[in-house]
């Protein structure tokens, strides 16, 4: 590298982006990599503030910033993911489609602990829109050694530490339990407010089952949407201890294995989720008809891109897991469930 005075520059190649700087107007690349320098560049480059300028003399062993960029948003990608050209020495890494974001957390601190190195995501499994970008990467010198990258090749080569996993279309049924909605005391609210969500994550309503406070009748209703063929069940009301809410003990009886009653996110504390073979049975508990965002917002796009969730996955959840109930929900650009 050597510095050059910028009078003393003209007809030398830009070996980088030079980044322009217009208050409240601009703030992008001014002169581009590659420009050759002309003497009517003089007094802009220095209305930028460029007094000097670097020239790149790359050795053997060493990469320029943008083919640096490159090849490490090649590496961490996985699938669901493009990147873009480089830009000022940034690559940024966007989603295909709209999907459920997974960072490779171990990988992504062993690639940033390698000197020199920048790469900086959105929080994993937030659910992204297609061509939003979800990370960008680049180097801080103009340069760098070859053996780094080529380092960050080999931790990606196994697993990439980036990908979007595709929502399924998954069938879903609801299941609205409580006596004094089946037997038409009250008008029921919690179905619609849950096939709503089912939607707008790109699920399939499969309709809604209505049964009594009764163990049998809310295990037939389970039984009878599985034997529909139904990917996924959710069942609304009937969560907490009262004495006649019985829907956590119908899930038990009918399902294989439990995963957890109970999670560390308010709202969603008496959520169910349950596995009768691989179909996951979800008991929503009744904040899920009055908050807009709750504990099923932060597991149930994660059913749909197919994952089978540990009681790990829930009990992770606790970092993070505190709605604010701000008077305005910006969610998923909110701290909660990050």
């Amino acid at each position: 590298m050597k510095k050059v005075n910028v009078e003393d520059a003209v007809g030398m190649i830009i070996a980088h982006d030079l980044t322009k700087i217009v208050p409240g107007q601009f703030k992008g690349a001014g002169f581009k990599k590659g420009h050759i320098i002309k003497p009517e560049d003089i007094d802009l480059l220095k209305d930028m503030g460029k007094n000097h300028i670097n020239v790149l003399e790359l050795t053997e062993d060493h990469i320029h910033e943008d083919d640096a960029a490159i090849r490490i948003g090649t590496a961490i990608s996985g699938e669901g993911i493009y990147t873009t050209q480089p830009s000022e020495g940034k690559v940024t890494i966007k989603a295909k489609e709209r999907g459920l974001l997974k960072i490779n957390l171990d990988a992504l601190e062993e690639v940033n602990d390698i000197e020199s190195i920048i790469i900086a995501t959105r929080h994993n499994n937030y659910l992204v829109e297609k061509d939003q970008a979800v990370a960008g990467t680049r180097i801080i010198p103009l340069s760098i050694e070859k053996n780094k990258i080529e380092r960050i090749e080999e931790i990606c080569k196994e697993q990439a530490i980036i990908s979007v996993k595709e929502l399924k279309a998954l069938k879903a049924g609801v299941v609205v339990t409580g006596s004094e909605v089946y037997h038409g005391r009250i008008t029921d609210r919690f179905g619609p407010v849950l096939e709503e969500k089912v939607k707008f994550y790109g699920g399939i309503p499969m309709g809604i089952k209505f049964a009594s406070d009764d163990i049998e009748m809310i295990q037939d209703s389970i039984n009878s949407f599985i034997e529909e063929g139904v990917d996924v069940v959710l069942t609304s009301g009937g969560m907490s201890v009262d004495a006649d809410d019985v829907t956590p003990t119908a899930i038990r009886n009918i399902s294989d294995r439990v995963i957890t009653y109970g999670s560390p996110v308010l709202p969603g504390s008496m959520f169910m989720l349950a596995y009768k073979g691989e179909i996951p049975i979800l008991g929503v508990p009744a904040c899920g008809m009055y908050h807009k965002t709750t504990v099923l917002d932060l597991i149930f796009p994660r059913v749909l891109a197919g994952e089978i969730l540990s009681r790990k996955d829930i009990t992770s959840l606790g970092h993070g897991g505190l709605c604010l109930n701000c008077e305005v929900c910006t969610y998923p650009v909110c701290p909660f469930g990050k």
